[in-house]
């Protein structure tokens, strides 16, 4: 019992933290300092100080704002990211284990073929043939990204269609769509759900990736990996052009990555034993 309420005290802690990410996101034109749009080259590469709290760039834009606004666009990335690859991915396989034969034959040897290649290698390349913008980058993990999903969905689906409620809706003359409405997504949604949620923090990763790389996000656009990128040519004379967006990434990688654990952790039946 003790360890349970440990559990659901984390699981709020990280939840909090969370949503005061989400709320920089939302109510960035609020907090932010500055128009992190707004270019005054004659306080180009200034440091830390008083009236900018995070040094500005190479154009004289403010660091801090340029965060700020960084993570709307990064969560914005993320979450459209990571519900694409969710429902494509559990509706592929959920499809594959339900309906078995040949149609799950041929779902899964396409899971395999894209399993092959090295994910974030062939993002890449996907990323380069469609050309570097924010949509391309989503597209592009979300080619390479689904697969883990969709293995997840059939494994799943494969345990509950052996079940005696599966059956008794079968002989009841239920049909195929509603008994994966009704019967089999609820039962699989909550390690779905739990999934995704742990995948955040990664896919955050992979996004800032491409964009440092200049296969996401494009100037003058605030994000976090091509922050990185543009700080990359000033590391020696302005180290905090890739500190702050650096410690932005880390931080919020860490929290959501602590947020999914505890939600694993108190929506696992196990633990209640």
């Amino acid at each position: 019992m003790g360890s349970l309420t440990k559990d659901k005290f984390l699981f709020w802690l990280y939840t909090c933290f969370v949503l005061l990410i989400l709320g920089f996101a939302i109510f960035a034109p609020w907090l932010a300092p500055y128009d992190p749009y707004d270019a005054v080259m004659r306080q180009s590469l200034q440091a830390p100080s008083d009236e900018h709290l995070f040094g500005t760039d190479k154009l004289g834009r403010d660091c801090l704002s340029r965060i700020i606004y960084g993570a709307r666009t990064s969560l914005m990335m993320t979450l459209s990211l990571v519900a694409v690859i969710t429902i494509v991915g559990t509706f592929i396989g959920v499809l594959a284990g339900y309906m078995g034969g040949k149609v799950d034959t041929v779902l899964m040897r396409i899971v395999d073929m894209m399993l092959a290649f090295p994910g974030i290698v062939l993002a890449i390349a996907i990323a380069g043939m469609l050309g570097g913008n924010i949509v391309n980058a989503i597209l592009a993990l979300a080619a390479v990204s689904w697969t883990k999903y969709a293995r997840l969905g059939r494994s799943l689906t494969l345990k509950l269609r052996q079940r005696d409620f599966i059956a008794a809706a079968v002989t009841s003359g239920s049909r195929p769509l509603h008994i994966l409405w009704r019967h089999i997504l609820p039962n699989i949604l909550p390690t779905i759900v739990v999934t995704a949620a742990m995948d955040i923090g990664t896919m955050i990763m992979e996004l800032a990736g491409l964009s440092f790389l200049g296969f996401g996000a494009q100037p003058p656009t605030p994000e976090w990996g091509l922050m990185l990128n543009e700080g990359r040519q000033h590391i020696q004379t302005a180290p905090w052009l890739m500190l702050y967006p650096g410690a932005a990434i880390l931080i919020v990688v860490t929290i959501f990555n602590l947020w999914g654990d505890s939600l694993r952790d108190i929506m696992d039946p196990q633990r209640a034993n």
